[in-house]
């Protein structure tokens, strides 16, 4: 599973990851909004998840943490992109603009990226708010966790990836 602030590229590396490693990818934007910005409730989430996760090989893309204890008792990994708030803030600007007016590769056809105040207050809130909460889930799971400070790691560690598949 990949989990990180907004902007962090989660759906990206989840991407390369389920390539590389011949896996079925889940966005679980996709999962939990439908079109038109219409936002599915947890416990739906949840058993779609559910449903996900009982498979054997997977990964999937989110953080949610009113579903993270379904991905975690399952997970092998967490691949967890911690990466510096400003550097998260800035990729989300850029993926708005790049994005604006459509649906993202990886989100619900019908939900066009857009200019999101409430949005972007959550990705500078990030450190003080969800951040305590992913940790204290962390804490509890046996699975381990790759935590990446920076892209550089992460990539070093990618490119390890395909040197031994």
């Amino acid at each position: 599973m990949v989990i990180g602030p907004c902007g962090a590229g989660k759906s990206t590396v989840s991407g390369k990851l389920a390539a590389m490693l011949d896996l079925p990818l889940i966005h679980i934007d996709q999962l939990h909004w439908s079109a038109g910005w219409v936002e599915g409730g947890r416990e739906e989430l949840k058993t779609s998840l559910g449903s996900i996760t009982a498979q054997d090989r997977w990964v999937i893309d989110g953080n949610y943490k009113g579903s993270m204890d379904v991905r975690l008792e399952r997970a092998d990994t967490v691949v967890y992109l911690d990466y510096p708030i400003p550097l998260c803030f800035w990729r989300a600007v850029k993926r708005v603009w790049k994005y604006h007016g459509r649906s993202r590769p990886d989100m619900t056809e019908g939900c066009p990226e857009r200019f999101d105040p409430e949005f972007f207050l959550y990705i500078i809130n990030w450190n003080r708010k969800v951040r305590p909460i992913t940790e204290a889930l962390l804490a509890k799971t046996q699975t381990p966790i790759l935590r990446f400070k920076h892209p550089d790691a992460l990539e070093a560690w990618l490119n390890s990836l395909e040197t031994t598949a």
